[in-house]
């Protein structure tokens, strides 16, 4: 398909149809393409009345074109037999096509924690290559703001400015900027560790603690959930109080395993119902129980005072 005509349809605001082979995926996209249910529901719609939304694509250095927006769409008119999908052609820096793709994913129903990390990660880390102010109501910004900006330097002045990027990237998400940084921990996790973020296997507060682990370390937890099943906050707790990053496998394990078998006396004293009613008749009810063994306890107390 001749390029120039593709694009002079751009101009006129209106989609054009592209070959399949000519669209190859976004670099690095973090967002999957799963073949479930909803991927089938996909299909048979588009088999049913075509492709309603056109996607987005910008031009290649090749003659082709990357995809921006319908990576879904696109897998899903393949699966349907479609040959071609009508396409809107924009012109996009790298970034600008990162934080296009970033925003259109962001508004599906649902988006894994691993999705949202990633795609979060990609945003921020673009608008830092435009060297743009993340607060972007200029205007709004105070004068006190600007005399705190000029007085900071250095890595104080790269805090400020990735604080202000998690809260502008966040707001555009529907998320506050703390949670925008638990997010951008999850990448850190190795990929095994992220799965079970995905499948809900291991919660994001945990997974957040384990990220601040070396890869070697988070494999060892790994291999402990894997044969143990899932680990505690306490274990991880314990975890921290130790050199743990010259710890071997194996020692982790004794760590771990002993974090869970030494508990805490937290001074309760529990008495089973099949215990009590080795002393008590059935009929007799829990506050006379309790009255009786705390008669019995006073005068045992008393009779400890005797010389």
């Amino acid at each position: 398909m001749d390029k120039e005509k593709t694009m002079n349809a751009q101009d006129k605001s209106a989609a054009t149809q592209i070959s399949i082979r000519q669209i190859h995926p976004f670099r690095n996209h973090p967002f999957k393409v799963l073949d479930d249910d909803r991927m089938k529901d996909l299909v048979q719609s588009i088999k049913d009345n075509g492709i309603l939304n056109p996607v987005l694509v910008r031009p290649d250095e090749q003659d082709g074109f990357e995809m921006i927006s319908g990576h879904r769409r696109m897998h899903a008119a393949k699966l349907a037999g479609l040959t071609t999908v009508p396409a809107i052609i924009k012109e996009m820096t790298d970034d600008e096509a990162v934080i296009a793709m970033v925003d259109s994913n962001m508004q599906r129903e649902e988006i894994l924690p691993s999705e949202r990390a990633f795609s979060l990660k990609m945003k921020m880390d673009a608008m830092r290559r435009q060297g743009k102010r993340t607060d972007l109501s200029q205007d709004a910004a105070s004068e006190s703001m600007k005399r705190m900006t000029e007085k900071t330097s250095g890595t104080e002045f790269q805090k400020l400015e990735d604080s202000w990027s998690r809260e502008e990237v966040g707001q555009q998400a529907g998320i506050s900027g703390r949670q925008v940084q638990k997010y951008l921990r999850l990448t850190e996790l190795t990929e095994d560790l992220l799965n079970l973020v995905d499948q809900k296997k291991l919660s994001i507060v945990l997974a957040v603690e384990i990220s601040r682990f070396s890869n070697e370390l988070q494999r060892s937890l790994y291999s402990y959930i894997q044969k143990n099943g899932m680990i505690k906050k306490t274990q991880l707790d314990a975890l921290k109080k130790f050199n743990y990053e010259n710890l071997t496998e194996f020692s982790v394990t004794q760590v771990l395993n002993d974090a869970v078998s030494t508990k805490e006396d937290d001074g309760k004293v529990v008495l089973s119902r099949r215990e009590l009613d080795k002393y008590f008749s059935k009929t007799v009810e829990t506050d006379k129980r309790k009255e009786v063994i705390l008669d019995l306890l006073d005068r045992w107390k008393r009779g400890q005072k005797r010389p």
